[in-house]
């Protein structure tokens, strides 16, 4: 039991501040005296999100898509008026069509239609369709600052943790990539598991980006300091497209007189995913990234054996295409030790900046 709370932390977090979010809207529409509470009160369960920046993003959405379909539905009625099963009729589908089709292309602003609809269906001779608008808008906009101040105080997540956890993994299974990816050098290449790891790489990468949006939006709007949270995934980005020319210009073994470099190739690829596994951990738990003297070393190593292949004259019978593998391998290997290092500085940004 205690280990499925751990897991499923972040997740009952989640359902603390929607309960207490919901109970608040709810208690706060009877204090004030408002005859509808279900707006606000469904506002602040949609509003409320995993992180404060998805929380803020929910809240505009809403806010802007129920406001849209307000000012819509208003004109729709104040223009046709309509008194009869006809009439409303003719109303829903001049509402609809054009917000529909904004719900569509934009799935952020559903409540549009949502919104449109309610002030149809629920005429009211008290009230003008203008009064029904405001009254709508002033609900979806206490339910959407209540679910932002119980996000903000309530067992607060920032993006930033989740984008650095995400980033994490991703960097972790890159590390898995690294350790398998070199060796069908020696004709021992797994294409199974390396498109695996890739899907998984992507999977990873995705959630790190959505959350990096959500962090960047906490940034912007002064909920957070800390560095720019895009760097660190333009480095992750550009480590995968790394890994994967490494894995095109190793896919097949090489020929018999430059099989020694399969080796030097075969001790990068372990230095690599040391690396990576251990700065995976360090990014997760945001603290400083650990050394990179060990892949530097390996680095140099290979670079070395090829130049030596070179003064060997191993290369001087070999095809045009064979020698290019082994060149734009070694391109390749360089473009990646630039950004491990790269990555290093971006690790040791979030771990100077913890639970920004």
């Amino acid at each position: 039991m205690v280990m499925w709370i751990r897991r499923h932390r972040a997740q009952l977090k989640l359902a603390v501040r929607m309960t207490v979010a919901s109970l608040a809207a709810y208690i706060l529409c009877r204090l004030l005296d408002l005859p509808q509470s279900y707006p606000a009160v469904l506002t602040a369960v949609i509003v409320m999100q995993g992180s404060v920046g998805a929380s803020l993003k929910a809240m505009l959405d809403r806010l802007l898509g129920s406001l849209g379909g307000a000012v819509w539905g208003v004109a729709v009625l104040v223009v046709l008026r309509p008194f009869n099963g006809l009439g409303l009729g003719l109303a829903f589908t001049v509402v609809l069509i054009p917000l529909a089709l904004l719900a569509a292309l934009k799935p952020a602003y559903r409540a549009a239609p949502v919104t449109a609809i309610i002030l149809l269906l629920t005429p009211s001779n008290a009230v003008s369709p203008e009064a029904q608008a405001i009254q709508r808008v002033l609900e979806i906009g206490l339910g959407g600052i209540v679910a932002m101040a119980v996000a903000l105080l309530v067992l607060p997540a920032r993006a930033h943790e989740g984008m650095a956890e995400a980033a994490g993994r991703a960097i972790g299974k890159m590390g898995d990539l690294a350790a398998i990816v070199v060796k069908g050098l020696s004709g021992e290449g797994d294409p199974d598991a390396i498109q695996s790891l890739h899907d998984d790489i992507r999977i990873a990468l995705s959630q790190a980006e959505a959350a990096g949006d959500d962090a960047t939006r906490e940034r912007a709007t002064y909920l957070r300091a800390g560095p720019d949270p895009q760097s660190i995934l333009r480095t992750l980005r550009r480590l995968r497209n790394d890994l994967a020319a490494v894995g095109r210009t190793t896919a097949e073994p090489l020929p018999e007189p430059l099989r020694l470099l399969a080796e030097p190739a075969s001790r990068v690829a372990a230095a690599i995913a040391a690396f990576l596994h251990a700065d995976g951990e360090a990014t997760t738990n945001q603290k400083p990234s650990p050394s990179l003297q060990e892949a530097d070393a390996a680095f140099t190593g290979f670079a070395s054996a090829v130049a030596e292949s070179r003064k060997a004259r191993l290369m001087r019978d070999l095809s045009d295409e064979t020698v290019g593998r082994v060149f734009g391998l070694a391109f390749v290997l360089e473009q990646l030790h630039q950004n491990l290092k790269d990555l290093v500085d971006r690790t040791d940004e979030l771990a100077r900046h913890p639970g920004a």
